[in-house]
Formats: structure tokens, C-alpha cells, sequence
């Protein structure tokens, strides 16, 4: 999950415009994901566990995904399985076939009481920070950092360059790219975050080739 969650700001310039501090002003989804990683990273697994949880509040569904995994570990909170599963069915909210999995992994795995306290306690978190009233909460932040693309209420970006400082110096980005709508039109924006968890991408490492068993062509060698 953690490899995952990291997956969007992994592509050459879209991790330069999301990568830089004016983009993640307006993106606290990303901005407090990427600082609960960063956390969890440094060993401060209950600092994570708030960070996620702001994430959360805007929709993030790795966020929400983490919080699953961590309750039902217990890690940086005590263990509670019953919470575990009720952040990883917010977070498989919108059919992700790993996050769709993990919950019911989860489920599968649950007594027939905590599976009855999952319908007690699971209502009040899938109303906060479930996507009918999650979604909207980062629309506003994004129609708004939009709005103040250049000062102008038109919104007009025109021949914008933006400097954006990073470890090697200032880059630049052209306006039209650091404003395309994916990163801040609502819509286009969670449908940009979907690509990564609709079709999770990676790599299998092959291993040597080993010699010949002698088994012929046609031959079933199961042993």
C-alpha cells in the first residue's frame, strides 16, 4: 500500500507540478498523504495516523487505505480490527480491485460480533469521510487555488511560466500544464487519481534460468 500511495507523483513533469508547494497548498489530500509517508518512514507510525486522517477528510483514498492497514495491525494505534475493516471499505469505496480485496480479506477474517459492531460504528466515518461528503470539500480548495491561477477571476493562464524550486535548482513549468485540469478541475482531478488504483501498475523481477529437467515437450512435471 505505502508503494501505491506514491504512485501519482511518479511520472516525470506531473511529479514536478505535484511535487511543489504551491500545488499541495491547494491539494491537502496529497500534501498530508505524502507527509504521513514520510512519517511512517521515520518510525512515527501514530504521527502517520493523524497525517493520514487529514488526508482522509479530502477524499484520499490511499490515506483512508492506510488507516485500514494500520488499525487492523495496530500500527501507531491499538489494534481494532472492527475500525481496520470499516477505513478499508471508505477507502474501497470506488472499486479499486486491490483496495476491494483487501476488505474483504479483511471481513473474512472478522468474528460474527465485530462483523455486527462494523455496522455500528461504521456509519459515522463512511458519513465524514466517505466521497459524497469528502469529494466536495477538496472541490472548493481546487475551484479556489484555479481561481488564483494569476490574480485574474477569469482564471487565464496564457504564456504563465511557473519556477518551481527543487533539489538541483528551478525548473519551469509552462502554465498550461502546471493548470491542466487534471491536477484542478474536481472531475478531471479524481479521475487522474483513479488511474493509478484502476489498473495498479509494476514489475515482477524474473529469476535465473534453471537447467532442464528433462521433462519432453507434453509432459506434466508437477513433482
Amino acid at each position: 500500500l505505502p508503494g501505491l500511495a506514491l504512485a501519482q507523483s511518479d511520472r516525470g513533469q506531473e511529479r514536478l507540478v505535484a511535487m511543489s508547494e504551491s500545488f499541495l497548498a491547494s491539494h491537502p489530500d496529497l500534501r498530508y498523504r505524502l507527509e504521513g509517508l514520510d512519517a511512517l518512514d521515520r518510525g512515527r507510525a501514530a504521527e502517520a495516523v493523524g497525517l493520514f486522517r487529514r488526508a482522509a477528510r479530502y477524499a484520499d483514498k490511499p490515506s483512508q487505505s492506510m488507516l485500514g492497514e494500520m488499525h487492523w495491525t495496530g500500527s501507531g494505534v491499538p489494534v481494532d480490527r472492527v475500525l481496520g475493516y470499516i477505513w478499508m471499505d471508505v477507502a474501497a469505496e470506488r472499486g479499486y480491485p486491490l483496495l476491494v480485496a483487501k476488505r474483504e480479506s479483511y471481513w473474512s477474517q472478522l468474528t460474527p460480533e465485530q462483523r455486527l459492531q462494523v455496522r455500528e460504528r461504521g456509519l459515522d466515518v463512511m458519513d465524514e469521510y466517505g466521497d459524497p461528503a469528502a469529494k466536495p470539500r477538496l472541490a472548493k480548495l481546487l475551484e479556489r487555488g484555479k481561481r488564483g491561477a494569476t490574480g485574474s477571476r477569469l482564471g487565464f493562464v496564457g504564456a504563465l511560466v511557473i519556477r518551481i524550486p527543487t533539489a538541483v535548482g528551478y525548473q519551469e513549468v509552462r502554465g498550461h500544464e502546471y493548470y491542466a485540469d487534471k491536477f484542478w478541475e474536481p472531475d478531471a482531478y479524481f479521475r487522474w487519481q483513479d488511474r493509478d488504483w484502476q489498473q495498479p501498475q509494476g514489475t515482477v523481477d524474473v529469476g535465473e534460468v534453471l537447467p532442464d529437467s528433462g521433462t519432453g515437450p507434453g509432459e506434466d512435471n508437477r513433482d
